[in-house]
């Protein structure tokens, strides 16, 4: 099985205790054991850079960037045909941001369906299934 990982699995992983950390922690021990196939894009890897950068940890970033780069089997990139599809995406999905547009873009253009996260504006795109954490 194959599923698209955003950016929130690896950053609850390395976090403060959370409730979704450890559902976070199981699903990347399933990536590493390859029980799952973990794919995640350059969109995803630039958003955990910045988010550790406006928190002034950018030690803990790198170390987040290098960690999860490394576990997931594929790094999709992030195309001008996926802004675009993002774009044509965004008048119809309401709620949606444009940052989870382009992932699901990027999802939909490489025929990954499933997407480990704990954003629910994922739930309003067609095409987009969210996986269950538990």
């Amino acid at each position: 099985m194959t599923v698209f990982i955003d950016s929130n699995i690896p950053m609850y992983v390395a976090g403060r205790p959370h409730p979704n950390r450890e559902p976070s922690l199981r699903l990347l021990e399933r990536v590493r054991s390859g029980a799952v196939e973990g794919v995640t894009s350059t969109g995803v890897l630039q958003e955990i850079l910045f988010r550790y950068s406006t928190l002034g940890r950018m030690d803990l970033g790198y170390s987040v960037y290098d960690l999860f780069a490394q576990l997931c089997a594929k790094v999709l990139p992030v195309t001008l045909a996926d802004t675009d599809r993002a774009r044509a995406m965004l008048p119809a999905l309401e709620g949606v941001s444009v940052r989870d547009a382009i992932h699901a873009a990027v999802m939909l253009t490489n025929g990954v369906t499933k997407i480990a996260t704990f954003d629910q504006g994922f739930d309003r795109i067609p095409g987009v299934r969210r996986m269950k954490l538990d």
